[in-house]
Order: structure tokens, then sequence, then C-alpha cells
């Protein structure tokens, strides 16, 4: 047995030993606790549930909407958020953001900061996990009771990949974007600019553009248009916006994807 090998067996006795312990622990809080990325533990289940997929992003992801409804899931380190619905209106125009926009599901997609892709399988419930170069989570499309499981499974066959054995190096993300000093960001003009917006969904580009941190967008932006609140507030305003049936739009986002 190879190193890489002897390594990968390791990791999966250490992740079996904790599944011991925490039956009920979840993936992402298991990889923190064995300093390891997701991706890193997906590998040790290879042809145990988990298939690697052809890094096919695009042409899988145009494919989705014939599933039917699934459940959306993206996170970053501060929340999750889950969506159930149908992917629809998939628009891969745009080399540097794609979409899907529909009443339910509503994405903004980055695919050059996708990676790899897995099928995973626990039990009756089915999902299509999609990783960066450093084995983190960008996205996954779970399986719902509505879904059509036989076109699923057709999908996940048509984009195997050949080598199921190949070996991982996940590499450490490093973020490109340094924050500028206030002083230097032209700050007259990016308000005009945020005025100027018409759809929620450009901001991102905005922040781009003006090469500003969301939280420098924040500080920067125009009277009456944001607010600092305490943090403390906020799982109070979700709930009451859910007591209420008040509809709100709620964002969350990583490097690969905004949902």
């Amino acid at each position: 047995m190879n190193t890489y090998n002897t390594l990968k067996g390791n990791l999966k006795e250490k992740w079996n030993q904790l599944k011991l312990e925490q039956p009920h622990i979840k993936i992402r809080d298991a990889a923190q606790r064995l300093e390891v990325s997701e991706a890193d533990l997906l590998i040790t289940k290879i042809g145990e549930g988990i298939t690697v997929l052809k890094p096919h992003f695009k042409e899988i992801l145009l494919e989705i909407e014939s599933l039917g409804k699934l459940m959306a899931l993206t996170r970053n380190e501060e929340c999750v958020h889950e969506k159930k619905g149908i992917y629809l209106n998939g628009d891969f125009s745009n080399p540097h953001a794609q979409l899907f926009v529909g009443e339910d599901i509503d994405l903004r997609i980055f695919l050059t900061a996708w990676k790899y892709a897995f099928a995973v399988e626990e039990g009756q419930r089915k999902s299509l996990q999609f990783f960066g170069k450093d084995g983190g989570a960008l996205h996954k499309i779970y399986t719902t009771k509505n879904t059509d499981y036989e076109a699923f499974d057709r999908l996940v066959q048509k984009y195997k990949d050949d080598y199921q054995d190949q070996e991982f190096i996940f590499e450490p993300f490093v973020a490109k974007l340094k924050q500028k000093p206030d002083e230097e960001i032209d700050v007259e003009e990016f308000r005009k600019a945020w005025l100027k917006l018409k759809d929620t969904h450009d901001f991102f580009m905005m922040t781009k553009k003006f090469g500003v941190t969301r939280n420098q967008a924040l500080r920067f932006a125009p009277s009456g248009f944001a607010r600092k609140i305490d943090p403390k507030k906020v799982e109070n305003l979700l709930e009451t916006s859910s007591i209420k049936k008040l509809p709100i739009m709620v964002f969350v986002g990583n490097r690969g994807v905004i949902q």
C-alpha cells in the first residue's frame, strides 16, 4: 500500500471511530474535529456510497431541472441556507457568473471556484456535492420525496468518473481579494453606482468593480440603505419574520455560490 492509501486508510479509521463515539455528528463537524476537509472524509468512502463524478459542472447542472424537486444547500462559516424547489432557468452564458432563477431556488454560481464533484448515497438520501480545490464544500443538492430517483441515478452513471481510485491532493485556499484601504476607494462613485442598481443580484459585481469587501460596501452605503444592528438580534429578526409570514430574501454565500 502506498503512502497516499495508508494516510487515507488511517483517516477512515479515525472517522469511523468518531462516528461510533458521536453517531449523529455531521461530516462538516467531523472534518473540523479531525482537522481535514469534508472532501478528505468523503474520499475515504469511495465505492461505499461515494462516487467520483467528472468535473463537468455546467453539463451536470443543466440537467438538474429534469430531476424534479430537490433541496439546495449552500453554507459558509457563519450559517447554512436550505431551500427546496426545482432548478429552473439555468443560464451559463456569462463566463464570470452562472445562474438559476426560479421562485424557490435562486442561485448565482462561480464555476471558476469549483474543482470536484461527488454523488453521495446515505441510506435513502442521495445528493450531488461540489467542492473547491481545498476540499471545502461549495454547494450540495439533495433529493426529496418528489425527486425523480431514476433520473438522478442515470445522471450519476452518465457523469461517473472513469478513475474512481484517483489520488486527490487538496490545496489550501488563499483569498485573492485583500481589503483596500478606505482612502483608496472612490466612495462617491460607489454610492452613485449603488443608487443605480436595478437588481439585488448585481450587488456582488458592483463590489468587485470597486474592489471593496462586503463589509466595506455596507459601511459606504448611501444614506438610509444600510444600518448596523446587534448580531444577537438577527435570530429574533428571522423568527419574527417567520411568525408574521413576512416575505423576505435571505442570501448566504461562499466563493462558489450565492443562494
